[in-house]
């Protein structure tokens, strides 16, 4: 994490990469686990605090509000998914069907923030007179 303003996106969606990155595993535990009697689905929440960090900022423009994300606060939570419903007799609750959308979906996502990521680096070297 780089403590300057310039930053603020960057450091924004470094905080989204890993949640995305947890998120990966994750769904890699979840897959891996299919078959494991009594084992429940487990997901990663990021984007519902990212999205009421953004909310409950008291400024105006996106860059107010990015600038104003208490960093310490965004982190992905690992969370057990629907702990009480099973649809299967051994209370296993993983649909692998589920799973294999949910990681190219979170893959796509996990792409988008590193292209976010790489354009924020080249308009800094823009700014800087180094571009290309």
């Amino acid at each position: 994490m780089i403590n300057t303003e310039v930053y603020d996106y960057i450091n924004v969606l470094d905080k989204a990469a890993d949640a995305s990155a947890l998120r990966n595993r994750i769904i890699g535990d979840n897959i891996a686990n299919a078959d494991t009697p009594g084992y429940k689905r487990q997901d990663v929440a990021f984007e519902q605090d990212l999205q009421r960090a953004l909310k409950n900022s008291r400024y105006q423009s996106l860059d107010e509000k990015v600038s104003s994300v208490r960093l310490d606060r965004l982190n992905g939570t690992v969370y057990t998914d629907y702990a009480n419903y099973s649809y299967r007799t051994d209370r296993n609750n993983v649909d692998i069907d589920n799973e294999n959308v949910e990681l190219a979906s979170n893959q796509l996502k996990y792409n988008g923030i590193i292209q976010s990521m790489s354009q924020e680096f080249s308009n800094l070297k823009t700014a800087m007179g180094q571009g290309s």
